[in-house]
């Protein structure tokens, strides 16, 4: 007789395991939700606004040029909701979706940047993630900067094939990782090889060496992807961004950014050769399988790309108060990084605790309302405040946010916001 043994098998509840472990962030949502993490900003979007009752002066928003309350682009959203309301285009763009204001918007975005042409995305951080799928098979080889964006690195797991990353900004070895991404294309003999930067990466505010790695093109053979976000709008004598202030944007091979930083909106787009761009067009999957973005967008769209390119004065002002911002920084002694974009890092030291802290006091005595990155983004003992100056701040609230800064950073030193009364007192 023939006996058997039964295996017993425990599964393991999905739920159960992420209830038991709400990630790095998530492990603070009881206590930052609604303050430090996911706070409501209320009123006109602008260098003012009201938190919790209150006004604060505000250094958290990417509305660089101040074009979210421009009164041009308030009236064409609100022409273009009324004339076509959101529903309209209906359907993908491959399907139903299509119209010639999509493909306007296109093919002035492709102008602007000095390519033949230019694909709308609905999302900037969908879309490159879906770019890099599309792009690269898995004999192909990717080159990235180990600071670059999280949309880049999701990409990145979506690619099959191997990746190199090299130290940030660092361009010895950037090209140490060009040569093994070579040798390896060179033994398997298929695929080609991906780098991929940034313009300006957005928590340090340093451009990338866009210039130098064009410079080892002719020892190598690759493609440039640049991600430039923040250059769009800030940075280069019309606003072409990080490649035209380097003066390399011809050897950009794919250019891409988003529209929700200069342009205050929503949707991104990429630029590059036309058959290139044609391949795309018909090959990403986020938009091919995605509704088309609505009309009012791409009409607001259009003329913010409008002001963008006709109004240079915004630029000038954005620029104005960036140094202004960053020189009362430096002149009071405070560590801002490398930054040569309007991307305001402050780098302090500290824990977790005493940034939360030093938070509040801002928020709630000395009325300034800013973003703070803390561990485990960053290594444990670090602080970095990350303000976004705009051409909508005054002189007024420079002065009262040096003003504020200088004083918590001497409370910060002193070991004030490691004393527990304080604490509470500034948590009130």
């Amino acid at each position: 007789m023939r006996c058997f043994t039964t295996i017993s098998i425990t599964m393991a509840d999905i739920f159960e395991r992420l209830i038991k472990n709400y990630g790095p962030i998530g492990q603070y949502r009881e206590r930052a939700h609604g303050y430090f993490a996911f706070p409501k900003l209320e009123g006109e979007i602008g260098s003012r606004m009201n938190f919790r009752g209150k006004e604060k002066i505000v250094w958290s928003l990417n509305n660089y040029l101040g074009l979210a309350n421009h009164p041009e682009v308030r009236k064409a959203d609100a022409d273009a909701a009324a004339d076509y309301g959101l529903a309209s285009p209906m359907g993908a763009r491959m399907m139903s979706g299509n119209t010639n204001h999509h493909e306007q918007l296109e093919k002035e975005l492709a102008a602007f940047e000095g390519k033949e042409d230019a694909i709308l995305l609905n999302f900037g951080y969908q879309g490159i993630m879906s770019l890099i799928d599309a792009l690269c098979s898995r004999h192909d080889v990717i080159v990235y900067d180990a600071e670059s964006h999280a949309c880049i690195i999701d990409g990145l797991r979506l690619h099959p094939g191997h990746r190199f990353v090299f130290k940030h900004n660092d361009i010895e070895d950037c090209e140490k990782q060009l040569q093994r991404a070579t040798a390896l294309i060179e033994k398997q003999k298929a695929g080609g090889i991906l780098l991929i930067t940034e313009g300006v990466f957005g928590m340090a505010g340093d451009q990338g060496k866009l210039k130098e790695i064009a410079a080892l093109r002719p020892k190598y053979s690759f493609r440039l992807l640049v991600d430039d976000a923040h250059g769009f709008g800030t940075l280069g004598e019309t606003g072409a961004g990080a490649g035209e202030a380097q003066g390399v944007q011809d050897e950009i091979d794919l250019y891409f950014s988003t529209f929700a930083k200069s342009m205050a909106s929503i949707g991104a787009f990429i630029a590059g050769p036309k058959q290139i761009i044609d391949f795309v067009r018909y090959n990403i999957r986020s938009q091919i399988f995605a509704k088309s973005l609505p009309m009012p967008i791409v009409l607001g769209n259009l003329k913010r790309l409008e002001l963008l390119k006709t109004r240079p004065e915004l630029k000038a002002k954005l620029w104005e108060n960036a140094l202004k911002l960053q020189n009362g920084l430096k002149e009071k002694g405070f560590d801002i990084g490398k930054t040569d974009s309007v991307v305001t890092p402050v780098y302090m030291k500290g824990g977790v605790e005493e940034a939360t802290f030093m938070v509040t006091d801002l928020r709630e005595n000395y009325n300034i309302f800013c973003s703070i990155v803390v561990y485990p983004v960053i290594p444990k003992g670090h602080i970095i405040y990350r303000l976004i100056p705009t051409a909508t701040h005054t002189d007024e609230d420079i002065q009262l946010t040096l003003k504020a800064f200088e004083e918590t950073k001497k409370k910060l030193d002193e070991g004030a916001y490691k004393n527990e009364q304080i604490a509470q007192m500034s948590e009130a």
